[in-house]
């Protein structure tokens, strides 16, 4: 068989033809896409897809009908297999090595950021919930931050230790909405820089380093709060990551994790995403999740809502569509870049569709909190 007929029989068994009609339908402009797809799986097809090899109209609905089918299992490259390998025996996500994706992706530039997430700078899953249906992006962003504030049960003075800062707006809104003094840590100096300025006048500490540094600290905080970072701490590191935040949470207090999560444990991820996005990162499993908090937590809740994300990432590939023109210009990002990025945007939305990725809240505690009730 030949590689074309290979390839074109794995998509149609997704309900996926080569050169057809419907928007999720493939339309080639390069024959030697078969082959780098068999010989290269998932990074061939996305650099692939960057160069101009292919195209189709609807990314996402692409990736949905891929996933859904699985097809992601049936092309095992040697390449793949190596760098699994790699992965289980070696630590990707330790401090040197995760600074790259603090300098490749979250370093990028600020004006890409503010065109794309909106007025809330949020980069992590808004919460549209039971009752969003009509909720825009940004009022769902300012839904799942009144969320999270709700679920840690906050009152005013309470010393919030935030791990993993995004651009501050989470560590602002607990500090000006919630009273809380929050202390916050983030390796990402745009980030930083950014967070600093938007929280000037507030209780908040906004601090230049690894998460793991806070383990130095002899204080301890009511709440220990995690939003988007677990996607980057890496399985070699899930443990020390819950021991961590047992240690800095006082007797009584409430720890949230919020991270997209994979329905199968793995020590890396797709080579894709590795190379172009997000270099270290790993989605972690809940299998993974319970190992490594054992012992250490109770697990008061654990909140999924997965589709949600889906919707996040199609408004902010909308934004940044709508932003190109003056991005391109302005920013001197090129065809390429453009290409890439909404490759990265529709191919996870469509993971999220297909519900091969997840997103949990988890809310954790020592045990000694009497009742928990869970916020919805």
């Amino acid at each position: 068989m030949s590689a074309k007929q290979h390839v074109t029989e794995l998509l149609r068994s997704a309900d996926v033809e080569i050169g057809g009609t419907r928007p999720w339908d493939l339309h080639v402009y390069d024959d030697a896409l078969y082959q780098r797809i068999l010989a290269e799986g998932s990074l061939g097809a996305g650099e692939a897809y960057m160069d101009g090899w292919w195209d189709v109209e609807q990314l996402d609905e692409l990736f949905f009908r891929m996933l859904r089918a699985r097809l992601d299992r049936e092309i095992r490259t040697p390449a793949v297999l190596g760098t699994s390998l790699l992965c289980w025996l070696g630590n990707l996500q330790n401090r040197s090595r995760s600074r790259q994706v603090a300098e490749q992706h979250y370093d990028l530039s600020r004006r890409l950021y503010e065109a794309m997430l909106g007025p809330t700078m949020q980069y992590t899953c808004a919460y549209y919930g039971p009752d969003g249906a009509d909720s825009t992006l940004d009022e769902a962003q300012r839904a799942k931050l009144e969320l999270i504030a709700q679920k840690l049960h906050l009152k005013p003075g309470m010393r919030v230790l935030e791990l993993g800062g995004g651009f501050g707006e989470l560590a602002r809104f607990l500090a000006a909405e919630h009273g809380c003094e929050v202390v916050s840590y983030n390796i990402s100096s745009q980030q930083v820089e950014y967070a600093r300025k938007l929280c000037e006048g507030l209780p908040v500490d906004i601090r230049q380093q690894d998460y793991r540094d806070a383990a130095t600290e002899s204080r301890k905080y009511d709440r220990v709060v995690s939003i988007g970072l677990l996607e980057h701490v890496g399985p070699k590191n899930y443990r020390g990551f819950f021991e961590l935040a047992q240690s800095r949470l006082k007797p009584g207090g409430l720890a949230l994790v919020h991270t997209i999560g994979g329905n199968v444990s793995r020590a890396s991820t797709d080579r894709w995403i590795a190379k172009y996005i997000f270099p270290g990162g790993v989605i972690p499993a809940a299998a993974q999740l319970t190992r490594a908090q054992e012992g250490l937590f109770v697990i008061e809740d654990w909140h999924s809502f997965g589709p949600d994300y889906d919707r996040t990432l199609m408004g902010w590939h909308d934004n940044f569509v709508a932003a190109w023109p003056d991005l391109k210009q302005s920013e001197g990002l090129d065809d390429r870049f453009h290409r890439m990025w909404r490759y990265y945007l529709l191919s996870c939305a469509g993971a999220f569709r297909a519900r091969g990725l997840n997103l949990w809240q988890l809310v954790l505690s020592h045990g000694d909190v009497p009742r928990y009730v869970p916020v919805r």
